[in-house]
């Protein structure tokens, strides 16, 4: 039988201090390009949700942000005010709202991610251009093990 490696609690210590501490400074350089958007982080999570996933229910969107039904309601009355989203009525069930993503609200999607690309973009290009590949690979191995 083979033995599988396992990683000593210091390397898992360092790693797993240095994975928080990364996305701690990705979540404020993200919050930082959403004010310039004027939009807010679960704004931007939810209308990302909703174009990933064509239509969306008011209930899918609530399920998926694991937000109460109410909060996603005032969520998404802010993003339909800024013409970002619609809701559609199912003609099937009048109760039923769907969620669509507007082209105001496809072109705020593509600037944000555009603006968090770039700033990766200045980091990376900061680092050894060997290391970027490998940083790559070493982040779809852990994803995919983390799945």
């Amino acid at each position: 039988m083979e033995q599988r490696w396992v990683p000593g609690q210091d390397l898992v210590s360092e790693i797993e201090q240095e994975l928080r501490f990364i996305g701690r400074i990705i979540r404020q350089k993200g919050r930082e390009i959403h004010v310039n958007f004027q939009i807010t982080p679960p704004q931007f999570e939810a209308l990302m949700l909703i174009r990933d996933h064509g239509v969306l229910t008011m209930g899918e969107l609530s399920s998926k942000m694991f937000l109460a039904y109410s909060t996603t309601t005032d969520l998404v009355d802010r993003l339909e005010r800024h013409g970002l989203v619609e809701r559609l009525r199912d003609p099937m069930d009048r109760r039923v709202v769907r969620l669509r993503v507007l082209d105001r609200g496809l072109s705020m999607i593509e600037q944000v991610l555009e603006a968090r690309r770039d700033y990766l973009r200045g980091v990376l290009a900061r680092m050894e251009p060997g290391k970027v590949p490998i940083l790559a690979d070493a982040l779809k191995d852990l994803i995919a093990h983390i799945q």
